[in-house]
């Protein structure tokens, strides 16, 4: 006695193989999410290796990149005039921000305007030149994608995962320090260049933080 087999009409066996196959999310293997600051420690293991390692360019672009808080758009498209006045880097400067064509101050500490006056004195630059020329042709100044690169370099020279650090690592290093010390989010604020409050406080991750330091601050 034979048993007939009965084949749905609409069955489709390309369709079932596509069901069965399981998409890989787009991010996978990816970290996501903000970029963490540096620790005070890992600052200095990083101008510390640039300073014995005698490279002028890179510890200007360092100590400046901590300093000014600058988005790296904003850094590398930095020119002389932007930081220095004759022979003198200024205490502060003034720079507009590509992304929300708004003004932004920031000071450059002592350690950090040496650092950088001996870079433009080493590489004879003049007041109208871009203070991190680039050693290709197809760009005045050092590209946001070669910064990428040099961070990643620093950040694996001192033993850290280069996936977890990012260019706003060092944009947000000294902006959290100063909260953490002062919590004044407003100062944090004008010294980031957002304009509006929300974005800092996004920025820092400052509402889980203070959430959970509150939280650990309280017994029942």
């Amino acid at each position: 006695m034979s048993t007939e087999l009965t084949l749905d009409p609409q069955f489709n066996p390309q369709s079932e193989t596509r069901q069965k196959t399981i998409k890989e999310p787009w991010n996978k293997g990816k970290l996501m999410g903000q970029k963490p600051p540096l620790k005070l420690k890992e600052v200095w293991e990083i101008r510390i290796r640039l300073q014995l390692g005698k490279r002028l360019r890179e510890l200007a672009l360092f100590n400046l990149a901590i300093d000014s808080k600058l988005r790296g758009c904003d850094l590398v498209k930095l020119k002389v005039r932007d930081v220095a006045h004759g022979d003198q880097v200024s205490k502060r400067a003034m720079v507009m921000q590509q992304k929300t064509q708004q003004p932004v101050q920031f000071e450059i500490t002592d350690q950090t305007r040496a650092s950088v006056m001996d870079w433009i004195k080493n590489a004879k630059l003049k007041s109208e030149d871009f203070l991190f020329p680039s050693r290709i042709h197809d760009s005045p100044h050092i590209t946001t994608r070669q910064y990428a690169r040099i961070v990643e370099k620093w950040v694996d020279s001192i033993g850290l995962n280069p996936a977890d650090y990012g260019t706003h690592s060092f944009r947000r290093t000294k902006a959290s320090l100063i909260y953490r010390r002062t919590k004044n989010l407003r100062a944090v604020q004008l010294l980031l260049g957002h304009t509006k409050l929300e974005s800092t406080v996004r920025y820092l991750g400052i509402e889980v933080d203070d959430a959970l330091e509150m939280a650990e601050q309280t017994e029942v």
